[in-house]
């Protein structure tokens, strides 16, 4: 029996791309934007769903169980970025991005719950960021959002294991899609006191982001995941050193650690 997936944010990007990949393996796929009439170019069913929006988020859920009786695996992917000093950014941009990133999550995972207790089984992906296992310099909201999400689901998934669901993290590190267009920025502004430093590291990070992986080496990893009887907690997906960093925190003195960040961001 093919299974039915919702994915969050399916409209561009790493969610497209997954989207499609389990829409090819023979999935039943849903996947979601605030304003499908304006997608076009997808092969997979798109229908509305807004992660700040519980309504919408209601409404996308009851739809897929009415007419597929079932709902087996959500994956998490909504998400937004941003960037900025701490000091400069506005707090309720913070705001935004931990009600998208981190409580829209949440909301869609209670949606899906009742229906994966009736049934006895389910599997909930969260997309989190290998920068969540960090925190990075004019990134620390977004690693903030993403590493409560990874903590989160360590909470959640010992809450739901007895009514046979799982729940799991992948942490995608740099890939080439078009995040960076939809993140938002805090403004080099002309009389900062962080200007020169940040303003090299938005291009450090464009750069990359533009020479990330393919975002179809997540597709894969996902689909591998949701045909795994057992998967894992946590799984991350990225380049060696995007890796490597998060085993250098557990072994390195903080200090040491924190040396190596600023070395590789220049500050």
């Amino acid at each position: 029996m093919p299974k039915v997936v919702l994915i969050t944010g399916a409209s561009s990007g790493i969610g497209k791309s997954i989207a499609t990949h389990l829409h090819q393996k023979g999935c039943i796929v849903y996947g979601t934007s605030r304003d499908p009439k304006q997608i076009s170019d997808v092969p997979f069913q798109l229908i509305a769903l807004d992660v700040l929006d519980l309504e919408t988020i209601q409404h996308a859920v009851a739809l897929i169980i009415e007419k597929e009786g079932r709902l087996d695996v959500l994956i998490n992917n909504a998400g937004m970025g941003i960037t900025g000093a701490v000091e400069e950014t506005p707090t309720d941009e913070m705001q935004r991005v931990f009600n998208t990133n981190f409580f829209g999550a949440i909301d869609v995972m209670k949606a899906v719950l009742p229906q994966m207790r009736q049934q006895k089984s389910g599997t909930i992906i969260n997309i989190t960021s290998i920068a969540g296992y960090m925190g990075l310099p004019f990134r620390g909201v977004y690693s903030a959002s993403k590493g409560a999400l990874e903590i989160l689901t360590e909470a959640i998934r010992m809450e739901v294991k007895n009514f046979g669901i799982d729940v799991l993290n992948v942490a995608p590190g740099d890939f080439a899609t078009n995040i960076a267009a939809g993140r938002y920025h805090t403004p080099v502004f002309e009389k900062s006191a962080y200007k020169k430093v940040y303003a090299a590291t938005l291009a450090l990070m464009d750069t990359h982001v533009n020479s990330g992986k393919d975002p179809i080496v997540m597709a894969k990893v996902i689909h591998k995941i949701i045909e795994t009887k057992h998967p894992k907690v946590h799984y991350k997906v990225g380049g060696f050193m995007e890796k490597f960093s998060i085993v250098l925190k557990r072994i390195l003195p903080d200090k040491m650690y924190e040396k190596l960040l600023m070395n590789h961001y220049k500050l």
